[in-house]
């Protein structure tokens, strides 16, 4: 029966064996097979974190360059805005009708023959003297008042 034992293969044997033998030679073959890909796994997994080491920089580097990409695209578009509202500014102060009423409103400029009006109400002038601070003196007392006090702590600049 020995002879018969080395000519048959082992699956021939382990039929002869019933289910049970199968199943445990085939957990032990499986045993064997995962303590064989231990010694891999731990290849692969050495290889994937030198990958992701080397990589990490210069993807945090990508990374940083896009946003600065992104900032500088938003500057751009911000100062074509900027440049397209000051080239209307500039249209606007070419038209000769826009100069005239910047000119009358503000400067309160008048074309020739007009007549000007100044109107003053009655809440200038109040019959009790009002110390009116800086704005009630000539300039050049408010001149000499900030001179004589430049050199003084920062308490003793208040108004007098």
């Amino acid at each position: 029966m020995p002879a018969d034992r080395d000519r048959f293969s082992t699956a021939t044997r382990l039929k002869a064996l019933g289910e049970h033998a199968a199943a445990r030679v085939y957990r032990v073959r499986a045993r064997r097979r995962r303590g064989r890909l231990t010694g891999r796994a731990a290849l692969l997994a050495l290889v994937v974190c030198s990958l992701v080491v080397a990589l990490a920089y210069p993807m945090r580097q990508y990374i940083s360059q896009r946003s600065q990409i992104a900032d500088q695209r938003r500057e751009a578009q911000q100062a074509r805005e900027d440049v397209k509202k000051l080239r209307e500014k500039k249209a606007r102060l070419q038209d000769p009708a826009f100069t005239e009423q910047q000119a009358r409103e503000r400067l309160h400029f008048l074309m020739p023959g007009e007549t000007g009006f100044s109107v003053v109400d009655g809440s200038a002038y109040s019959e009790q003297p009002t110390d009116q601070g800086a704005a009630g003196r000539p300039w050049y007392t408010n001149l000499w008042d900030a001179v004589d006090t430049a050199d003084e702590p920062k308490a003793a600049h208040a108004p007098r």
